[in-house]
C-alpha cells in the first residue's frame, strides 16, 4: 500500500512539485528558533481568512442583492443555522482586522519591514488595502440603514478629489469630473439596488481573488529572504557545514505545532464573542443596521465600524480650507495615513531594526503612536462634539492626527540621532516576549 502511495506521489510530483513545494514552504524552510507570542497572529490572519472565504460562499448561495435586507433577514430566520453562518462571517470581518493590525504593529516593533524584506511588507500592506475595500463593500450589502448612510458617506467622498489640480482644469469642470466619479461609483445618481448589485459583485468576486492572490506572492516573498525574529538578527549568516543556520528551525513541525496552540486559543475567544455578544456592543453590528436602508431617516449618529475609526477620526479632524475645502483636505489627510505605510522601509532610518535594542526615545514613541492610534480608533467611532479634559473629541484627533504623521515622518526617520542604542547580539537570543 506504502508503495502504491509513493508511487502515486511521484507520478505527481513529475508533473507537478507538490513534494518541493513541501519542503521550500515547511518542512526545509528554518524559521528563527526565538518566535514569540507575537508571531502567532500572522497564521492567525490565514485562518480568519478561510473562515471568511468558506462563510462568505455559503452566505451567497441564500443572498439576493435585488432584496438585500429581506434575504439577510432571511438567512437569519429561516435558513437552518444561518444566524449562525451570518455572525461567523461578521464577528470574522472584526477579527480578521484584529489580527492584521497586531500583526502590522509586531512589525513596527521589530523592523520587519527593513531591507530586505521591504517587498514582504509593500504586498501585507496591499493586502491591508484590500481587506479595507472588501471590509467595506461587504459592510454595505446588508442594506441596513447604517450601511446605507455609511455608504453615502464614503462613496461622496469622490466629490472631494481635487481635480483643479490638473492642467486645464477650472473649478466647475472639477466639480462636474467629482459628480461622474461619484456617479459612476454608485453606479446610480442615487444609492439603490445598482450600487449593491455592483458591491456584490466586487464583495464576492474580485476583491476576494486579489486578496488571495496577493495573500501568496506576500507569503513567497517572506520565503524567499526568511523571517524576521524578536531579535532583528539575520539568521542565514551563521549556518552549519550543511548550509543550515544554526539558530534555525524548519517550520514544520516546529511551528505548525506551536500554532496550533494558538489557534485553539483565539478559536475559544472567538467563540466566546460569537455566540454570547456577536454585536460587539454595537462595534461589529451597530444597532441602525437592523433596520431597512431608510433615505428619509438619517441615524443620530452616523459612524463606520471600529476598524477604520481612526481614519474616520482623521477625515472629521480636518478642518484647513486653505486651497481646497475642509472635505477635500479630509480626504488627503484620511488617504496620506494610508499611503504613508507603503514607504515605511524607507522612512525608517534607524541602523537597528528591533525595538528591544533600540533607546529609549524610539520606545516611548512606539507607546504614544499605539495610544494615538488607539485613541483615534475610538474618536472615529464617536460623535464629534462630545469633549473629555476641557478639548472637543474633534481637538482630540486633530492632536492624534498630527502625532500619527510625526511619528513616521518625525521619528522613525530621526531617533537614532537622539538616543544610544543597546549593543545587537550576532545571534538570536531567547530575550523577554
Amino acid at each position: 500500500m506504502m508503495g502504491l502511495l509513493q508511487k502515486g506521489i511521484d507520478w505527481v510530483d513529475a508533473r507537478l512539485p507538490v513534494t518541493d513545494a513541501y519542503k521550500k514552504h515547511m518542512s526545509e524552510y528554518y524559521a528563527p528558533k526565538n518566535f514569540n507570542f507575537w508571531y502567532y497572529f500572522g497564521v492567525l490572519s490565514l485562518v480568519v481568512l478561510v473562515n471568511q472565504l468558506l462563510t462568505g460562499i455559503w452566505l451567497t448561495m441564500f443572498y439576493s442583492p435585488s432584496d438585500a435586507f429581506a434575504s439577510v433577514e432571511y438567512i437569519m430566520r429561516d435558513v437552518q443555522m444561518g444566524w449562525l453562518i451570518r455572525y461567523m462571517h461578521a464577528v470574522g470581518a472584526s477579527a480578521f482586522f484584529a489580527v492584521v493590525y497586531i500583526h502590522m504593529f509586531r512589525g513596527l516593533m521589530y523592523g520587519s519591514f527593513k531591507p530586505p524584506r521591504e517587498l514582504v511588507w509593500i504586498f501585507g500592506m496591499l493586502i491591508y488595502l484590500a481587506l479595507m475595500a472588501e471590509g467595506f463593500l461587504g459592510y454595505v450589502l446588508p442594506w441596513g440603514n447604517m450601511s446605507y448612510w455609511g455608504a453615502q458617506v464614503i462613496i461622496s467622498l469622490a466629490e472631494a478629489i481635487p481635480f483643479q489640480v490638473l492642467p486645464f482644469v477650472d473649478a466647475n469642470e472639477a466639480a462636474q469630473m467629482g459628480q461622474a466619479l461619484t456617479t459612476w461609483v454608485r453606479g446610480d445618481y442615487l444609492l439603490s439596488e445598482a450600487t449593491v448589485n455592483k458591491f456584490f459583485a466586487l464583495h464576492v468576486v474580485a476583491i476576494p481573488l486579489v486578496l488571495v492572490a496577493l495573500v501568496v506572492l506576500h507569503l513567497l516573498a517572506l520565503h524567499e529572504v526568511g523571517s524576521n525574529n524578536p531579535d532583528g538578527v539575520d539568521i542565514k549568516k551563521h549556518k552549519d557545514e550543511n548550509g543550515i543556520p544554526l539558530d534555525g528551525i524548519p517550520f514544520h513541525p516546529y511551528y505548525t505545532v506551536k500554532d496550533l496552540v494558538g489557534v485553539v486559543v483565539f478559536l475559544m475567544v472567538f467563540c466566546t464573542v460569537l455566540f454570547f455578544f456577536p454585536d460587539g456592543g454595537g462595534y461589529f453590528l451597530e444597532a441602525p443596521n437592523f433596520e431597512p436602508a431608510n433615505a428619509l431617516k438619517t441615524p443620530d449618529h452616523i459612524a463606520p465600524v471600529w476598524y477604520y475609526g481612526p481614519y474616520y477620526a482623521m477625515l472629521r479632524a480636518t478642518t484647513i480650507s486653505f486651497l481646497f475645502d475642509a472635505k477635500t483636505w479630509g480626504m488627503i489627510v484620511m488617504g496620506g495615513a494610508i499611503a504613508i505605510l507603503f514607504v515605511l522601509p524607507w522612512l525608517d532610518r534607524h541602523p537597528v531594526r528591533s525595538i528591544r535594542y533600540k533607546g529609549l526615545w524610539s520606545r516611548i514613541n512606539l507607546g504614544i503612536f499605539v495610544v494615538a492610534f488607539l485613541g483615534l480608533g475610538f474618536l472615529g467611532t464617536q460623535p464629534a462634539d462630545n469633549d473629555f479634559l476641557g478639548l472637543s473629541f474633534t481637538a482630540w484627533a486633530q492632536i492624534g492626527t498630527v502625532y500619527y504623521f510625526f511619528y513616521f515622518l518625525a521619528v522613525l526617520p530621526f531617533a537614532h540621532r537622539f538616543e544610544k542604542s543597546k549593543p545587537v547580539p550576532e545571534r538570536v537570543t531567547g530575550g523577554r516576549h
